[in-house]
């Protein structure tokens, strides 16, 4: 971890400018957030970890996006292991009908970039959580070796999953080419797509931050987003325009989908994700 006595030091040694002030923002589960005003020049932000994970992971995939989608991700200026600096991008509305619809259309686009596998050339991060990407041919394989079993298991060594609970999930491991479908290619997705990582100004998304991303359906950002109902129809709707949504998502799919997020809510916010984890299961008779 970086002594907050030397931090202020590091920051104006790696900026070249005077740091007149640095605040909290709200931020992650693996890093404090500081907004960094300076003497000169726009404000940045500065992550500054634990020395539990490796921000360059995030540096890593905020850089991916930039470079391979149009989503408004934030420019970053230096990464190492325990810090980050990147753009300041201001937003302070909430999600209206018009921001909802250009999310709706960012998304859409971004979903259309296309991988040759699903996963990716590297392992992630959603949130505190390891998040493997071997590249797979299948996108059901994957989702059940790599998300499903995966983080069913991470959930168990961290002393969350009751017996019974592990054993539902890992049979419906087992089942999933009765719910779930092949997608047409690999879609570039965020990956932890809610309301805290989406930033709005003057009624359009000026920022998205904290992705967690890989090649996936383009279904599983959907359901994620669905989730915790953080975005209304307005978003779907816009959405549906470009990439239309096949009705079976909203019936079935979404909630088979969305038993992976669960777990890792369970892992990092503890026992009350048991009940949606046991209600989403018990809709397909496990």
């Amino acid at each position: 971890m970086i002594a907050d006595a030397g931090l202020e030091q590091r920051i104006t040694g790696i900026a070249r400018r005077d740091l007149r002030r640095m605040r909290p923002l709200a931020g992650g589960k693996i890093s404090r957030v500081l907004r960094l005003d300076f003497s000169s020049g726009e404000p940045l932000v500065a992550k500054v970890g634990d020395g539990g994970h490796d921000l360059r992971i995030e540096a890593y995939m905020l850089r991916y996006l930039q470079q391979h989608s149009a989503l408004p991700v934030p420019a970053v200026y230096h990464d190492e292991r325990e810090l980050i600096l990147m753009e300041h991008i201001a937003g302070d509305e909430s999600l209206g009908q018009a921001s909802l619809r250009h999310l709706g259309e960012l998304l859409a686009a971004c979903h259309q970039i296309r991988g040759d596998a699903f996963g990716l050339e590297r392992d992630t991060l959603i949130g505190p959580l390891h998040q493997p990407n071997p590249p797979t041919a299948s996108w059901i394989d994957f989702f059940r070796d790599q998300r499903l079993r995966y983080m069913t298991g991470v959930a168990r060594e961290a002393g969350e999953l009751p017996p019974a609970l592990e054993e539902r999930l890992l049979r419906i491991a087992e089942s999933l080419r009765d719910f779930l479908v092949e997608p047409a290619y690999p879609a570039l997705i965020h990956g932890d797509m809610w309301r805290t990582n989406i930033i709005v100004s003057e009624g359009r998304i000026a920022g998205i931050i904290d992705p967690a991303l890989y090649y996936a359906h383009n279904e599983m950002e959907l359901a994620y987003m669905a989730l915790f109902d953080g975005v209304g129809p307005e978003f779907f709707a816009a959405y549906g325009e470009i990439l239309p949504i096949d009705s079976e998502f909203y019936e079935t799919r979404r909630h088979t989908y969305n038993l992976y997020p669960l777990l890792v809510h369970l892992i990092v916010f503890g026992e009350k994700y048991i009940a949606p984890l046991e209600n989403s299961l018990a809709r397909f008779g496990f």
